[in-house]
């Protein structure tokens, strides 16, 4: 009887109705956005902000990581145009990825593309030489990946095949090459006479540059999720900076190899499954004391050059290497953002929206756009899409200034040099604006 009365009384009790609109939960994807989103884009503040003076670099030597051969602000016109293409070899595919940006010196421009071929193209459109690293016991496709970078009178290649190779880059002639008993998917960065490079996942190289000789070596715990092409290491007069695939960054002297510091920029961004990938996708970038590095999991960290000591962590995880610059980090976000926060504390300034989810249906959102960068040229932040467009924005503001369209799509972050920028399509194409 007293449960029968129980479940009586439970009948009567009335339904308490919330107050409030009602809103649809799938509301907020139906834009291509994550509902988090919608939070992270409010506040946007136009500040003013005292940029380098644009300077006409002729040679774009290697990736930014490293002050001694970055230009802060590359000369580029105000509309620009497009000048040239060439072809520099096999473009995207499902099992192969063009990684390595576009490098420049001496009036060449050198790309390498999905299947290791590496070409020499002029600055006014014509190629120059082409050169196959891919080895006799491999077929073209077996491999995928690597990087570029000029330095000491060679060309340094990394490969998917494991092996650094130097190249002559007036014949593309092979001067050496150096087995790393690992995917060499980084981009290699140079200075006085070695090349550093992190291969595979968990290996950091010092590589004698005349020689292709070893120096030293460093390694880090190993990862089982990676991301294809990774970060090049920044170098300071004193010490070499390497990210690996487990979020793991270290510092090492570059005169010997000792192991000064190391961190981990951990952190996952809930509610995405690629934040379970901690691989450093923001390659360490020095700017004095500090480098700046990201993980694709979601995290941005600014820490000492001497000592690994954390000065701030931002809840955002860059894509691409940062554009640091006028007391600001320009950098691509793991959410499709391209975001200005403030150098000093990691504080968000403001955030501009980039096309997110190739299909917008909220069931058919799967697939999302790429973007590369940002690179600051011509007093303008620089984005290539693969949606087939360059765009261009206001470094202050955020606001839109134009955008330029790259047939194909663009799968690696632009280069400036000689006035003229660089990009390389999906389809296995060099662009040159002017």
């Amino acid at each position: 009887m007293v449960a029968v009365l129980a479940v009586t009384a439970a009948c009567d009790e009335r339904e308490v109705i919330l107050p409030g609109k009602r809103e649809d939960l799938r509301a907020a994807l139906s834009t291509g956005a994550p509902v988090e989103d919608l939070a992270a884009r409010q506040g946007n503040r136009s500040l003013p902000i005292s940029l380098p003076a644009a300077r006409n670099n002729a040679d774009w030597l290697q990736r930014p990581g490293t002050p001694a051969t970055r230009t802060d602000n590359p000369a580029l016109g105000p509309a620009p145009v497009l000048a040239w293409s060439a072809p520099i070899g096999a473009g995207d595919s499902r099992r192969n990825r063009i990684t390595a940006e576009p490098v420049v010196a001496g009036g060449r421009v050198f790309t390498l593309d999905a299947e290791a071929k590496v070409t020499a193209t002029s600055t006014a459109g014509a190629t120059l030489w082409q050169a196959d690293l891919v080895p006799s016991t491999d077929g073209a496709g077996d491999a995928t990946g690597g990087g570029l970078a000029v330095g000491g009178g060679r060309l340094y290649v990394s490969s998917g095949f494991g092996r650094l190779t130097a190249l002559d880059p007036a014949t593309g002639a092979v001067i050496w090459q150096q087995e790393l008993q690992a995917a060499g998917n980084g981009a290699p960065t140079f200075a006085n006479g070695v090349v550093y490079l992190v291969a595979g996942d968990a290996t950091a190289w010092a590589i004698e540059a005349d020689t292709g000789r070893i120096r030293w070596q460093l390694s880090s715990a190993p990862d089982s999720n990676n991301v294809l092409g990774g970060p090049a290491p920044a170098l300071t007069d004193k010490y070499a900076i390497f990210g690996f695939g487990s979020g793991e960054v270290q510092g090492a002297f570059r005169n010997g190899g000792l192991r000064a510091w190391e961190v981990i920029v951990g952190g996952r961004r809930l509610g995405y499954a690629r934040a379970n990938i901690s691989d450093i996708t923001g390659d360490p970038v020095v700017l004095g004391s500090t480098v700046y590095v990201g993980a694709q999991s979601g995290r941005l960290a600014a820490l000492d050059v001497s000592t690994g000591e954390r000065l701030w962590t931002a809840d955002e995880g860059p894509l691409g290497p940062v554009w640091v610059a006028g007391g600001s980090v320009f950098l691509i976000s793991d959410r499709n953002e391209l975001l200005r926060l403030d150098a000093a504390t990691g504080d968000r300034i403001w955030g501009a929206e980039l096309p997110f989810f190739v299909k917008d249906r909220p069931r058919r959102q799967k697939e999302v756009f790429a973007h590369y960068g940002p690179v600051l040229a011509g007093g303008r932040i620089v984005i290539a899409s693969n949606d087939g467009w360059l765009r261009f924005y206001d470094p202050a503001s955020g606001a839109p200034r134009g955008s330029i369209e790259v047939p194909g799509g663009a799968t690696v972050a632009p280069v400036v040099a000689g006035g003229t920028l660089y990009a390389v399509s999906t389809k296995g194409m060099l662009y040159a604006y002017r």
